[in-house]
């Protein structure tokens, strides 16, 4: 074979284009003895592989490999469905006593606290003005809040335009990166 053609079927296997036929080609070149002086460092490589793929390897051992993976696959299959039983089971047991306990508990029906509609009505007003009185108080705390929100309105309108500048400059820079890959 001459050195031309061995340089591109070398070429072409480096690249991972080469058939299996010129591959055997290689192998079978730098084997023998005849090997110009420049490939002699792809010597090794290709004696190496015929030599790897002349060992034989142990038949019942990717059988092997199979075996263990399925049979652990199908372990921990087991072992999740196993867990998830449990916990149904658990989650189950809980829900039927808590049903339980609720209809032994809630034998009372609700009850009126109040027999005339006019005496419910004014506890009721009552009850309401006193959660509004409480309400009015802590608004009050918020007014100093409220203030700082007015003041810092400002502010914010520069920090957003700020931060749209920002964006943009990202925005060009990725342009900017995307240029330099594309240029020769």
């Amino acid at each position: 074979m001459e050195l031309k053609e061995v340089k591109q079927i070398l070429q072409k296997y480096f690249e991972g284009t080469s058939s299996e036929q010129e591959e055997q080609l290689l192998t079978d070149y730098f084997n023998s003895q005849t090997v110009a002086p420049e490939l002699k460092p792809y010597q090794s490589l290709f004696t190496g592989l015929s030599e790897l793929s002349a060992e034989r390897r142990d038949e019942g051992l990717e059988e092997e490999i199979m075996d263990y993976i399925l049979e652990k696959e199908t372990r921990d299959k087991t072992h999740h469905r196993w867990l998830w039983q449990t916990i149904s089971g658990i989650a189950a047991a809980l829900l039927v006593a808590l049903l339980a306990v609720n209809l032994y508990t809630n034998d009372n029906q609700w009850e009126d606290s109040f027999s005339d509609p006019d005496q419910a009505y004014a506890e009721a007003v009552t009850v309401l003005q006193y959660m509004a009185g409480h309400y009015q108080k802590g608004m009050e705390g918020l007014e100093p809040v409220q203030k700082i929100n007015k003041a810092s309105q400002p502010l914010n309108k520069s920090l957003n335009k700020l931060d749209k500048g920002f964006q943009e400059i990202q925005e060009m820079e990725t342009i900017n990166k995307k240029l330099k890959k594309q240029e020769p």
